[in-house]
């Protein structure tokens, strides 16, 4: 079973309550996804780093439920 844009937004959202985010259907299957994240938790940490914080709140989801994410993350501007 896919992961819907609504699962993956909450559960990042569960991770980093600061967090705005922005989910894009690529493919309109509802298994690949671009998704832009902005979190003050990101602030200092490499992107692999951020990318690792996103994965993590995924709760294992990446490659099972959710086949491909396209993952741009930042700290917010000042």
């Amino acid at each position: 079973m896919a992961m819907s844009a609504t699962d993956i937004e909450k559960l990042i959202k569960a991770a980093l309550p600061d967090a705005t985010i922005d989910i894009r259907d690529l493919a309109g299957d509802g298994d690949h996804y671009a998704a832009n994240v902005i979190s003050a938790a990101f602030k200092g940490k490499t992107r692999v780093q951020q990318h690792q914080l996103v994965y993590a709140a995924l709760k294992g989801g990446m490659g099972t439920e959710l086949h491909a994410l396209a993952l741009q993350t930042s700290a917010p501007t000042e």
